[in-house]
């Protein structure tokens, strides 16, 4: 078998390409119906700018947020044909072609481990499944009732905002200075960080990805306040010692989250306590793939671009 995938050759050299599917026989095959593009992880690897993982490298497929329907399954797999599922990179499947993300392609295989099944009526919003294990993970590190600020509205800080909703806290308040960017609160409201006087936050979550924030942030804290970072930074992070000295400051980071995040955002979903409307704004062919990763990185009105690999195969 083969698929279209989406392969960036270098920096800045992104097309779409027929690649041929390595024989993985523990592994499920899934048709993949649409992937989204981040603005974060996949950004930093288009530019060049992705700090070294391993198994990273160039020419890569990349994604981690593709919805599929299952086309061939084990029968020791746990999954059926045509099963909708979620799955969240990690292909593995390209041959010397790298795929440690690996999901913007219109076919997968992929170990069954790595999938998470997905209601029917979620469609193409299950893409955002990733994001939001993303923020259930930061939340559970960190978020015993005590959140009260969330920085960034982008798709991760809406989501951490309507997870702590969900979850029986206080709506927090978010800090948005993108006026384009400051729309579509759901119970929370949202405000450029310089109208707000609040001096005592005991818990802010980081959502920007800004790694010169630290100071902004310390001097928000209340004593022993806590910070923690649910982004990526590709730079080095770096803060004045004695305002954090002073407050007895806590600097956690979130790292990526785990299978059983998966399952907990999509029980949440499943049951009507936490959504995902609103959060995809933008659509394009998987044949339009380089046009629509431009618009994903340099529209700001573009929280997230989905494309459709339907047509693809």
């Amino acid at each position: 078998m083969d698929a279209i995938a989406v392969v960036l050759g270098r920096p800045r050299e992104l097309s779409l390409q027929h690649l041929l599917l390595a024989d993985a026989p523990d592994c499920l095959t899934v048709d993949i119906e649409w992937s989204a593009i981040s603005t974060g992880t996949e950004r930093l690897l288009y530019e060049g700018r992705m700090p070294q993982f391993p198994g990273m490298g160039y020419p890569l497929v990349p994604g981690y947020e593709a919805v599929g329907r299952v086309a061939q399954a084990a029968p020791h797999s746990g999954f059926r044909k045509g099963e909708r599922v979620f799955v969240p990179g990690a292909a593995r499947c390209f041959g010397e072609v790298k795929s440690l993300f690996g999901a913007a392609a219109s076919r997968l295989s992929v170990p069954p481990q790595r999938v998470v099944a997905i209601d029917e009526v979620t469609g193409e919003r299950g893409v955002l499944l990733a994001l939001a294990a993303t923020a259930y993970h930061a939340l559970s590190i960190g978020g015993d009732g005590r959140a009260e600020c969330v920085v960034g509205h982008g798709v991760l800080g809406r989501l951490l905002a309507r997870l702590i909703i969900a979850m029986g806290g206080d709506p927090p308040v978010v800090w948005e200075s993108n006026p384009e960017r400051a729309d579509g609160a759901i119970g929370y409201r949202v405000i450029d960080p310089t109208q707000d006087d609040k001096r005592d936050y005991r818990l802010i979550f980081d959502a920007s990805g800004d790694a010169g924030l630290l100071d902004s942030l310390i001097a928000r804290l209340a004593p022993r306040g806590e910070i923690i970072l649910a982004g990526f930074y590709s730079a080095p992070l770096t803060f004045s010692y004695p305002p954090a000295f002073m407050r007895e400051a806590a600097i956690r980071v979130a790292a990526e989250w785990k299978h059983e995040d998966l399952i907990a955002v999509r029980n949440l979903i499943d049951t009507g306590r936490l959504s995902l409307d609103g959060l995809i704004t933008h659509h394009a062919d998987a044949t339009s793939a380089e046009s629509a990763y431009r618009t994903a990185f340099d529209d700001p009105s573009c929280l997230k671009m989905v494309l459709d690999w339907r047509a693809a195969r």
